[in-house]
């Protein structure tokens, strides 16, 4: 059923689907991720990767936000239900419990290059078949990245 008419060629409706489900996933279970973290980190630095982590959780909650609507845009349904990012995510799941704030800066590192990696595959995915989901998922990417560099320095 399309309740909403994409401007895309079925082929290219798809290739873009796919990758704007899959960044919608990794966007809320990177969020989710970090605002566990926030809750659980302890440690000298606990104040300033607290803070951190929830720069982290508005950044993925704004983008999550952003390719949705992109997604209903181009008439395909979102899916951001619990079942679907918990099988679909591409970050390792996180230590349950109290977390050292050097392991909290880890995980977020790994987290980060995780769903960065997948991001600049859906860049490279969505160039030709749609370039405005393409400059989306750089500005994310970009974002991301800037959030990696500084939780790395957490830890050099």
């Amino acid at each position: 059923m399309y309740v909403v008419k994409s401007p895309l060629a079925d082929a290219d409706l798809k290739t873009v689907a796919e990758a704007l489900q899959g960044a919608l996933v990794d966007l809320v279970d990177l969020s989710l991720v970090a605002k566990q973290i926030h809750w659980n980190v302890v440690g000298p630095r606990f104040r300033s990767i607290h803070l951190q982590l929830d720069e982290v959780v508005a950044s993925a909650r704004t983008h999550s936000d952003t390719v949705a609507e992109r997604a209903s845009a181009l008439g395909v349904p979102p899916d951001g239900r619990a079942v679907t990012v918990s099988s679909g995510s591409g970050i390792k799941t996180t230590p349950a419990g109290w977390i050292k704030d050097t392991d909290a800066v880890g995980t977020m590192v790994d987290a980060l290059g995780a769903v960065i990696t997948r991001m600049r595959e859906r860049v490279g995915a969505t160039g030709e078949p749609d370039p405005v989901s393409q400059d989306i998922f750089i500005q994310i990417t970009a974002d991301l990245e800037k959030h990696h560099w500084m939780f790395q320095a957490e830890n050099a």
